[in-house]
């Protein structure tokens, strides 16, 4: 069985367990596995209490494995401040219920080490679709963070070098939105690691989410 953390769209793959990313308005329970959180592309500050009401009423769902994708980026035009005031409250639903966090952060990694620390958070959070230097991943995972690749593992050959520097334990899979699947990936980290990945990402993602 293979193991995809983020994804926007179900490939209907009896041999993966995919985490569909859902909006707090687009939830489809008729889904295996999900995840629901207000991503800062779409953060509406009206609509926040509504949101989180809709988050905390499918959160304890048998089908639900985690809050986000939710986060920091610095490179759209809502301030800071703003993303802020909207994930914390998602970090603190996802503590109160014990569930993993699936991050979307760009640029803005000293603010997400921040904000675990300010919040005293125990709960296991996971930088999707990772893509920097291994300067940048060690801050992260030194810090507790866990790591997910994708797509940038494919199109960036010094991302393998970055790979092979994350602890074992600390690593996932996923496609996001790539044409790729998700064996391409596996194929890739497999190769980057020198290893057959499956019972390696499986192991992580039995002790994360506890299914």
């Amino acid at each position: 069985m293979l193991y995809n953390i983020h994804t926007h769209a179900s490939s209907n793959d009896e041999n993966v367990i995919e985490l569909v990313n859902f909006f707090p308005h687009e939830i489809n329970l008729s889904l295996p596995n999900f995840t629901i959180g207000i991503h800062p592309y779409h953060i509406d500050e009206s609509k926040l209490y509504d949101e989180l009401d809709i988050i905390e009423k499918h959160i304890q769902h048998p089908h639900f494995f985690a809050v986000g994708e939710c986060g920091f980026d610095k490179r759209i035009q809502t301030p800071i401040a703003i993303q802020k005031k909207i994930l914390i409250p998602q970090l603190l639903l996802a503590e109160k219920y014990k569930k993993p966090v699936v991050l979307h952060c760009v640029s803005a990694y000293q603010e997400i080490i921040e904000i675990k620390k300010e919040l005293n958070l125990t709960i296991p959070m996971i930088i999707h679709g990772f893509a920097k230097n291994a300067q940048v991943a060690k801050s992260l995972y030194t810090k507790g963070f866990y790591l997910s690749f994708g797509k940038y593992l494919l199109l960036n050959p010094k991302l393998s070098d970055v790979l092979k520097e994350v602890p074992k334990e600390q690593i996932f899979l996923e496609t996001d939105t790539m044409a790729q699947t998700i064996y391409d990936v596996y194929q890739k980290a497999s190769e980057a690691l020198d290893e057959d990945v499956v019972s390696l990402i499986e192991k992580n993602f039995e002790r994360v989410f506890n299914p």
